[in-house]
């Protein structure tokens, strides 16, 4: 399988040549938002093939059946089953719920393929905080040394040389971006940081649930979560290797009636040698030469109408003279910077290709 690529670099990193043959890409699960959305995308990456496309309740389906964006396509939704997966595909993506993604994950990645997981499986270093959180134990121990976080502006490095990423959750990317570099420059403080973020109904995933039905999200806006959100281990862990230290936030998350994107308003208090500029430096330092981070002039919002659809992350910020308090404001799309767009920039840097390929 590995044939098709040129090798390069040391190790086991991956330059990809353009005029030889495409990627083979699988998704598993790709009847839901995320697996969707990765369709969307990896269809017009002019260097990757769909060669695998799993559900088991739509297996046998066309996909324009089931989703009806794709029509003219002829792609068809198969079971799940590794092997087939494995003789087909050069990557997987697993676009599954938690928990079930280490099933496809273990004999993916012993059969030699390079497996991108958009679940929470991966992404949590300590076994115990995973239990706290999910209730059960982890799937796959044995796995969390080798995965990487697969946020590019924080591990990309890293990510080049991975065979197993754990994609960010939608939330943690909106607060990580804003925050990891103020932290890292000890700009605030890491104590007492409070974060509202602002999602919109395609975060809780393809199902019928009441909560989630028209009736119920529309013309409402409730928090949820506000203690012990399952994605708060996950904010925790990165903030505490910016800074260094073990980082406590109040997470607070709310539920709005958009189908797609995210607004994360962070408060925090700002250290003895703060100042506007050492806060514009240091958003300089982490993202002038990122492709899909956006600095907006200082006291300007973000607003998601501008990221929907996209991979981008914008960020704002002002100062609070009357609290003293800085307050940072940061909007995406959850399904595509926030799951499947980031995903893909994670393929782009595995396998040496230009990391807006396909997200632009």
């Amino acid at each position: 399988m590995l044939g098709k690529y040129s090798l390069e670099l040391p190790g086991e990193y991956i330059q990809w040549k353009g005029s030889m043959a495409k990627i083979k890409v699988a998704v598993v699960g790709a009847s839901g938002y995320s697996g969707e959305e990765l369709l969307r995308l990896l269809l017009r990456h002019e260097n990757c093939e769909i060669s695998v496309i799993t559900s088991r309740q739509n297996a046998g389906t066309k996909v324009s059946e089931v989703l009806p964006r794709f029509a003219g396509n002829n792609l068809i939704f198969s079971a799940p089953d590794t092997d087939d997966i494995a003789g087909k595909s050069d990557v997987v993506f697993l676009a599954l719920p938690h928990g079930l993604a280490a099933e496809f994950a273990v004999p993916l990645l012993k059969k030699g393929l390079k497996v991108i997981d958009l679940s929470t499986d991966f992404r949590l270093k300590n076994t115990d905080v995973y239990k706290k959180y999910y209730k059960e134990d982890h799937p796959a121990p044995a796995l969390l040394k080798d995965a990487v976080y697969g946020l590019p502006e924080r591990y990309r490095a890293e990510i080049k040389k991975a065979k197993l990423i754990a994609c960010p959750g939608c939330y943690p990317t909106s607060i990580i971006l804003p925050l990891a570099p103020l932290l890292g420059d000890k700009i605030i403080s890491p104590e007492n940081i409070v974060v509202n973020s602002l999602s919109g109904v395609s975060g809780a995933g393809r199902k019928v649930d009441l909560a989630y039905i028209f009736p119920e999200c529309n013309e409402s806006v409730r928090a949820y979560g506000v203690v012990g959100h399952r994605h708060l281990p996950e904010i925790e862990q990165e903030l505490g290797a910016s800074a260094g230290c073990d980082v406590r936030i109040n997470f607070i998350p709310h539920l709005i009636p958009v189908n797609r994107g995210i607004s994360s308003s962070i408060v925090a208090n700002i250290s003895k040698d703060f100042s506007k500029e050492k806060v514009e430096a240091a958003y300089r330092k982490a993202y002038s030469n990122e492709k899909f981070v956006r600095l907006l002039a200082y006291g300007k919002q973000p607003d998601t109408k501008f990221v929907t659809m996209s991979n981008y992350c914008d960020i704002g910020f002002s100062y609070d003279e009357h609290t003293g308090k800085l307050i940072v404001n940061s909007c995406i799309d959850n399904l595509t910077k926030g799951a499947s767009g980031q995903a893909i920039q994670c393929m782009n840097i595995m396998f040496g290709l230009d990391e807006s390929a396909g997200l632009l």
